[in-house]
């Protein structure tokens, strides 16, 4: 798959931003080794999101663009793909938990989605929206489990790998796999030596289990405050490509989350999500030991004031 990560490249020119690569000589003395941000909470709607959709929808017939899009989401692919659906004048709609982040439904709804909201409690999202693609003939482009989504994510490690050469190690957070799955292959097609972790939340651990294990472990409605991370399970895609691609997985803490977050906005001065912040969180907690040139993908930036304030604060 990794000249369909390299064509995604091709596509995405002049649509996708190239997020600039950050470091921390606070951080580096911290943690002994060389670490290297790709900051994709300067990406279009604020997360690697936008690469995936985009990727996938311009490759739509004009028969599916017309039939319109339907996707599954808490926030971050909801987004790409309202706006990737306003620029190519496509009617979309997102399938949303009534829990998701405000800042991300409203994002959402602003890009001229509709947007049909559901009780995670009682309710199944990709249920409802299969339900919801039957009837009306959308077209499902599904958050992680699928190829040129999939491409889409890795484009992010690409274009890292290209700015500042090999890596000894690369984190990843890790929710329904495919940012993971795409960065891996992408890290292996440029840096082969490259050791690739995903990060997972202690409460959402079901990926990290099922590389483990080599068996599909599954969880309901994690409660972390990492919400890019509350799949219920990798997918039939994503599962099969982490444990191909992909060399550890290791889960941190909620309060090493939010170190984290906060070490990114005080020391750093960037605003960067709970999911997003789950790399730079093993390096501090230890639960990964570094090794070298260590690159670690900041996946978005969409946190609310009143979750923001709570992480400062606390």
């Amino acid at each position: 798959m990794f000249k369909q990560v390299q064509a995604a490249k091709e596509r995405l020119k002049g649509y996708a931003h190239v997020t600039p690569v950050m470091t921390s000589q606070t951080l580096n003395r911290l943690v002994n080794a060389e670490v290297f941000f790709k900051c994709e909470n300067f990406q279009r709607i604020g997360a690697f999101k936008f690469r995936g959709a985009f990727n996938s929808i311009c490759q739509l017939s004009e028969a599916e663009k017309a039939r319109g899009v339907i996707t599954y989401s808490s926030g971050n692919h909801a987004q790409a793909v309202a706006l990737v659906g306003q620029m190519m004048k496509i009617q979309t709609t997102i399938v949303m938990p009534d829990n998701a982040p405000a800042i991300k439904r409203a994002a959402t709804k602003d890009y001229g989605a509709r947007i049909v909201e559901y009780d995670p409690e009682k309710a199944s999202r990709k249920d409802i929206a299969d339900e919801l693609e039957t009837e009306n003939g959308f077209t499902m482009i599904p958050p992680y489990d699928h190829k040129q989504v999939i491409a889409g994510q890795g484009t992010a490690t690409l274009e890292m790998l290209e700015e500042i050469g090999s890596l000894d190690m690369l984190l990843v957070p890790c929710g329904g796999g495919g940012l993971l799955s795409g960065s891996a292959i992408a890290a292996k097609g440029m840096s082969p030596d490259c050791r690739v972790m995903g990060i997972e939340p202690e409460l959402a651990d079901d990926a990290t289990q099922s590389f483990h294990t080599k068996r599909l472990h599954r969880v309901k409605n994690p409660p972390t405050i990492a919400d890019g991370t509350r799949t219920p399970s990798l997918g039939k895609l994503t599962f099969p490509l982490v444990l191909e691609y992909v060399d550890d997985m290791k889960t941190v803490s909620e309060n090493a989350i939010m170190q984290a977050v906060r070490f990114l906005f005080y020391r750093m001065k960037l605003v960067v999500e709970p999911s997003g912040a789950l790399g730079l969180a093993a390096l501090l907690s230890q639960a990964v030991v570094p090794e070298g040139r260590v690159g670690v993908i900041l996946s978005g930036g969409n946190i609310d004031a009143d979750t923001m304030g709570m992480i400062l604060n606390s």
